[in-house]
């Protein structure tokens, strides 16, 4: 039988990124603003989730909560980070455990 190796059969490592030049970081966030307000949150999204754009993450997540997809809200809420919104949802899933708990 093969032995498991010693870190694991998941990758732990973040890949390495090229910084990217201000400039060009503002305009792919613009262009994900504009993205975004016309409708295209999947391309946005992507945009946001790539340059690490807190507020266009957020704003991301709201758009997914507002369209009941929880969980894809809470996964966006704490990769931006956003603790608040993080806790808020928390509190909401344990509210669901504990009403199925009490049926």
């Amino acid at each position: 039988m093969a032995e498991m190796p010693k870190e694991g059969f998941l990758k732990i490592v973040a890949p390495k990124r090229t910084p990217i030049d201000p400039a060009h970081k503002a305009a792919l966030i613009r262009k994900g603003n504009e993205l975004f307000n016309d409708g295209k949150v999947p391309t946005a999204k992507k945009i946001f989730l790539t340059l690490g754009y807190s507020d266009g993450i957020i704003r991301a997540g709201d758009y997914h909560y507002k369209k009941g997809e929880y969980w894809e809200a809470y996964r966006l809420y704490s990769l931006a980070p956003a603790p608040a919104k993080v806790d808020y949802m928390i509190e909401r899933m344990a509210g669901v455990v504990r009403e199925w708990i009490s049926e």
